[in-house]
């Protein structure tokens, strides 16, 4: 899906990283959320309370889910799953456009 149609989205942006990673969020007409952003080429790491599903839409990077101990190259159109009440690394080899779902 290139675009998101009938969505509510906030105007201050969710600014990560002293700005290396920024999104906003969006909320759909069922009540989904989810967020749409950037990452610079760097290496951050996040913490979950849902469970996500990151899409990259454009860009490369390498990730490592909690208690996991290999890295997995991830690019353009691929995703990957992040367990409830977790954290994931992320090393952004290219500028990075993502969609991040959260799901309840």
């Amino acid at each position: 899906m290139k675009e998101f149609i009938n969505v509510k989205v906030e105007k201050k942006a969710n600014i990560y990283f002293d700005g290396s990673v920024i999104s906003r969020n969006i909320t759909f007409q069922d009540g989904a959320i989810k967020s749409l952003g950037v990452m610079v080429p760097g290496e951050y790491e996040f913490n979950t309370d849902s469970k996500e599903i990151m899409e990259i839409i454009s860009g490369k990077l390498e990730y490592q889910i909690l208690h996991e101990t290999d890295w997995t190259l991830i690019t353009d159109k691929m995703s990957f799953d992040v367990p409830a009440k977790s954290s994931f690394k992320v090393k952004v080899l290219q500028i990075s456009h993502y969609c991040c779902s959260y799901i309840e």
